[in-house]
């Protein structure tokens, strides 16, 4: 059955195309263009700005350079009802290999910046998350170890509550600085008003997270500096990092975990094409050369419906499926 999701990973309403009609698609390049110049750009592969390195072009492509960029992002999404992708370091997305049929949006170099208060750490959504442990580290606040090894910007993880290692976003966020796109008004959402889950949150959808404030704990280096090393060493051990891969690719179901319960039905190196259950670690996916979005995401369908039927569980996707796929998982 050929479905469609949206950028968030749902599956999409309306528009059978998945997108705006031409037209629109052909104004809201212009009124981007007559904002943002040159750097408004067509047919963009998205498969580099992806984990996985698959998935086909997005129809409009913008590195936004100030916040007056997204708030014209707003207007366009809002008035042309223009589908926007937001790209944080694309470590928990798969792009169909149709693409992406609207505005893929990245946050540039001006959403990169980092300021210390301590216990206080402040930081644009671009910011990767290594490079604030790292921060973390040289003021002696500990509480954000767990992060250093996590592929993904401050924005995409504070918006998926990302976590690792016993940790996570949740834990230590005090506020979030919001861009609803759906209403151009800018937003301080506080922590507890986040609607923080497993991997997930209620913020503003579309939108974009522009800043968030963190609250560590004063610590001691050496501690902090071991805790890093030793997770470091885990994931070197466990993960196969040498290979593109999203990382996790399902949510651990209430209490068991997603890789225990795919490398006991016997599904560890199972292959779709160019896509593959890593040997590794059973919850990781890792692509070849050639491989495509719709191996990734029949391989996905297929380990859901094995391990449901060997255990009565269906295992839900931490991944976001954007585009068109023949086959989308449960």
């Amino acid at each position: 059955m050929r479905g469609r999701v949206d950028a968030r990973g749902r599956r999409a309403r309306g528009d059978p195309g998945g997108g705006v009609v031409s037209g629109d698609l052909a104004r809201a390049e212009a009124v981007l263009r007559a904002a943002c110049g040159e750097r408004v750009r067509t047919a963009v592969p998205l498969a580099p700005f992806t984990t996985f390195r698959v998935g086909g072009p997005a129809a409009l492509f913008l590195e936004a350079a100030s916040e007056d960029d997204l708030r014209t992002v707003a207007v366009v999404a809002r008035e042309l009802a223009l589908p926007v992708l937001v790209l944080g370091r694309g470590s928990n997305l798969l792009v169909s290999d149709a693409g992406f049929p609207g505005l893929a949006l990245r946050l540039g170099a001006a959403f990169r910046w980092v300021r210390v208060e301590p216990p206080r750490v402040r930081a644009g959504a671009a910011m990767a998350l290594p490079a604030l442990a790292g921060v973390a580290l040289q003021h002696a606040l500990a509480g954000f170890e767990w992060a250093v090894a996590v592929p993904a910007s401050l924005g995409g993880a504070i918006r998926m509550n990302a976590g690792a290692h016993g940790g996570e976003i949740a834990e230590v966020l005090e506020t979030a600085e919001v861009l609803d796109l759906s209403t151009g008004e800018r937003a301080v959402v506080k922590a507890e008003d986040a609607g923080f889950r497993y991997r997930g949150s209620s913020l503003p959808d579309p939108g974009v997270v522009l800043a968030g404030t963190l609250v560590l704990r004063g610590g001691d280096p050496e501690q902090i500096r071991a805790r890093m090393d030793e997770i470091r060493e885990w994931r070197r051990r466990h993960q196969p990092l040498a290979e593109p891969s999203c990382g996790s690719v399902f949510k651990n179901p209430p209490g068991a975990h997603a890789a225990r319960l795919i490398d006991e039905a016997g599904l560890k190196g199972l292959a779709v094409g160019g896509a593959q259950l890593s040997r590794k670690h059973a919850n990781f996916i890792v692509t070849r050369p050639g491989a495509r979005a719709e191996d990734v995401a029949t391989l996905i369908r297929t380990v859901q419906e094995r391990v449901a039927e060997r255990t009565g569980i269906v295992l839900e996707p931490e991944v976001h499926l954007v585009g068109a796929f023949d086959l989308l998982p449960h």
